[in-house]
C-alpha cells in the first residue's frame, strides 16, 4: 500500500482495504455477527441502500482504481478474477475465485499463473466476457492517461516496465496469453506465490474494446457485476446504480445484491453523515457509510443510547500507526537510543490520544494483530502500559547520554488522530519522564508528506502509518523493509533504509511460497526478526467504528476491509 491518502481510497473501498487505506486503504457490531447487528428479521430483495460518504468515488474506472480486494462501491459493478470472502471476520481475509473457476494455478515456481473463466458470465448488454476483455482491461491500466491503479502488474508481468497501454502500443502485453475465450496465463519477472491477491484489484476487471472510450469510461463503465450504472454525477459525487440484469447469482458465490438501487451521495461532511445516520430519517434509515468513522465525542454519545450503540459496527484493517527512524542521522544512528525510546513510550497515553481503546488497541508487532496477516507476537523492549523510563535511562546511559538527549519529532497538523499533534504530546510526554526532551516539528500534511517519503530530507524520527493492499505479510513488510524498494530520487517508503541480505533472500523465499497459510507465518517470524533492530516502534492499530441506519440488514465486516462489505447489505 502507499500512505495516508491511498489508504482513504481503499478503506472507502478500504482499500482497505480499506483498506482500509489508505489504503488504505477499513462496521458490525464488536462480536461481527450479522444476524444480532441487523435484527431478526431474514435478508430479502428490494429497495435503495443510501450510501453517505465524505470522499466523492472519483475515477469510477477499474484501470485507475486502487482498492483492497476490489473495493467497496467498485465491487458492485466490477468482477476481477478473484476477489475477497464475502464473511465476517477472519473468514472474510482469505482470497476466493470470482470470475475464474479457482484462485489460480501457477507452475512450479510461481512464475506462470493460468485462469480458466466460468461458464456463463455476461455484460450488461448480454454480451459474454472472455478471457481477451480481461487482458485488454490490464493493458489499458498502463495507459497514462489512464493511471492510479495498484504498480505491482508493471513490476511483475514480464516485458511491462516500459508498456504504454493499448492506445500507444496496440501489440499488447506478451506476458498475458489467451489461448481461448476461457483461459488466460500471466508470465512472471519472478516467482509471486500472492498473485490471488493481486487478481482482487480492479485492473483484472473485463473491459470489451469496442465498448472502451478513454477517459471517459468512467462515466459509463461496462457493468460485470450485479449493478450498473445509471447515473455519474461530479466525477463521483453522486453515483446511481441499478441492477445489471445479465448478472447471474448462479456465477457469484460472493455478492448477494439484495436492494434494486444503490444511491451513493459524497462531498459530505463527516459530522453530517454521523447525525443523519443516527436520526435514520426517510431514506436515511436504510443508509451506510463507506468512509466516515465515529469520532471520540462521537462514539461517547453513540455509547450512551442503547438503540444506537446496537447500530455501531466494529471493524479491523491492516494497519499500524508506529514511531519510524532514520539511522543515518545522529543519534537514531545508536541502536541503544533506538530502544531507549521503545522502552519509554507510553502505550496507553498514546491509545487515549487516538481516541481511547475503542478506536485504538496498542501494539508492539509491526504486523497487524490478524492471523492472515502471519501475526506473531513479540516485544522486544517490555515498556507495559505506562512506559518502563528507568530501563530507558539506563540504555540512554550506555550509548553515552547520561544526562538525557533532545530530539525533534516530525508530525503532521492534520486532525487524523494518527500522525497528528495528539500522538505527537502524548509520544513527547513519555519520554520526558525518560530524560528525552522532544521539540514537535509539525507540518501541514503535503509538506509532511513530502518530507517523510524523500531520502533527501526525511528526518530522524518520525510518526508513520501502513496498511496493507490484501492481508498478508507481504505487502506489508516488503514496501519498508526491503532494502531493493528503497527510492533514492522519489516516494520512499522504507524509513529506516534497511538494506539487509537476509531480509532481502527470505522475502524472496516468502514470495515463492503458494500455501498462503505457510507463507504467513514466515511473515511473522521475520516480522519478529527485524524487530530486534528498532527501526520503528509500533504504537497502535485502528479500530473503525461506524454506524448504520435502522432499516440496514445483514451487516457483515471481514477483517481484509474492516468496513460494511454493501454487497451483503440488505434493506427493509
Amino acid at each position: 500500500m502507499r500512505q495516508p491518502s491511498v489508504i482513504a481510497r481503499r478503506v472507502a473501498a478500504a482499500s482497505v482495504s480499506l483498506v482500509v487505506a489508505a489504503g488504505a486503504v477499513a462496521c458490525g457490531p464488536e462480536d461481527n455477527d450479522a444476524k444480532s447487528a441487523g435484527g431478526d428479521s431474514t435478508p430479502h430483495r428490494g429497495g435503495t441502500l443510501t450510501v453517505l460518504n465524505s470522499n466523492p468515488q472519483q475515477d469510477f474506472d477499474p484501470a485507475r482504481l486502487y482498492t483492497s480486494g476490489g473495493g467497496n462501491v467498485p465491487s458492485l459493478v466490477f468482477r476481477t478474477l478473484t476477489t475477497r470472502n464475502r464473511e465476517n471476520g477472519e473468514a472474510g481475509a482469505k482470497v476466493v475465485p470470482d470470475l475464474a473457476t479457482d484462485t489460480g494455478r501457477p507452475n512450479k515456481d510461481a512464475t506462470v499463473w493460468t485462469y480458466t473463466l466460468k461458464e456463463g458470465l455476461k455484460y450488461e448488454d448480454g454480451s459474454p466476457i472472455t478471457t481477451a476483455d480481461i487482458k485488454y482491461g490490464i493493458e489499458r491500466s498502463f495507459a497514462p492517461e489512464l493511471s492510479g491503479g495498484a504498480p505491482y502488474l508493471r513490476d511483475w508481468l514480464v516485458g511491462a516496465a516500459d508498456y504504454q497501454g493499448p492506445y500507444k502500443d496496440k501489440k499488447g502485453l506478451a506476458a498475458i496469453e489467451t489461448p481461448d475465450a476461457r483461459t488466460i496465463v500471466f508470465h512472471l519477472n519472478k516467482p509471486e506465490g500472492e498473485f490471488p491477491y493481486l487478481a482482487t484489484q480492479t485492473q483484472f476487471t473485463p473491459v470489451p474494446k469496442a465498448k472502451d472510450t478513454g477517459t471517459k469510461y468512467e462515466q459509463h463503465p461496462v457493468s460485470s457485476g450485479p449493478y450498473k450504472v445509471v447515473t455519474n454525477e461530479n466525477d463521483g459525487e453522486r453515483l446511481v446504480l441499478e441492477r445489471n440484469t445479465h448478472w447471474s447469482a448462479s456465477t457469484d458465490a460472493e455478492r448477494k445484491a439484495y436492494p434494486d438501487k444503490v444511491d451513493v451521495r459524497s462531498g459530505l461532511d463527516s459530522s453530517v453523515i454521523n447525525q443523519r445516520l443516527s436520526a435514520s430519517q426517510g431514506a436515511d434509515a436504510a443508509a451506510v457509510t463507506t468512509d466516515t468513522n465515529l469520532g471520540p465525542a462521537e462514539l461517547a454519545k453513540v455509547s450512551g443510547d442503547k438503540e444506537l450503540a446496537a447500530r455501531v459496527g466494529t471493524g479491523h484493517f491492516g494497519y499500524t500507526n508506529y514511531i519510524a527512524f532514520n539511522p543515518k542521522i545522529k543519534p537514531f544512528d545508536n541502536a541503544k537510543v533506538r530502544q531507549a525510546i521503545s522502552y519509554a513510550i507510553d502505550r496507553s497515553s498514546v491509545v487515549n490520544a487516538a481516541g481511547g481503546s475503542a478506536l485504538a488497541e496498542p501494539a508492539t508487532t509491526f504486523l497487524p494483530n490478524q492471523k492472515s496477516f502471519g501475526h506473531t507476537e513479540y516485544d522486544h523492549f517490555p515498556a507495559g502500559d505506562a512506559g518502563d523510563a528507568a530501563k530507558a535511562k539506563e540504555l540512554l546511559q550506555e550509548a553515552g547520554y547520561a544526562k538525557g538527549l533532545t530530539v525533534t519529532l516530525t508530525h503532521s497538523n492534520a486532525k487524523d488522530f494518527e500522525t497528528s499533534p495528539e500522538i505527537a504530546t502524548a509520544v513527547q510526554d513519555a519520554l520526558k519522564k525518560a530524560g528525552i526532551t522532544v521539540e514537535l516539528q509539525g507540518l501541514e500534511e503535503n509538506d509532511y508528506s513530502d518530507k517523510i517519503h524523500s531520502v533527501k530530507t526525511e528526518p530522524g524520527f518520525f510518526l508513520a502509518h501502513w496498511g496493507a493492499d490484501w492481508p498478508s505479510g507481504g505487502p506489508f513488510l516488503a514496501p519498508i523493509f526491503d532494502g531493493r524498494q528503497i527510492v533514492k530520487d522519489g516516494a520512499n517508503f522504507n524509513t529506516g533504509l534497511l538494506d539487509d541480505k537476509s531480509v532481502n533472500t527470505e522475502i524472496d523465499a516468502i514470495n515463492k511460497l503458494t500455501d498462503l497459510d505457510a507463507a504467513a507465518k514466515r511473515w511473522g517470524a521475520l516480522d519478529a526478526k527485524i524487530g530486534e533492530q528498532a527501526l520503528t516502534v509500533p504504537l497502535f492499530h485502528p479500530v473503525y467504528k461506524r454506524l448504520y441506519g435502522k432499516d440496514i440488514k445483514n451487516v457483515v465486516i471481514s477483517d481484509w476491509t474492516g468496513v460494511l462489505d454493501i454487497s451483503q447489505v440488505a434493506v427493509k
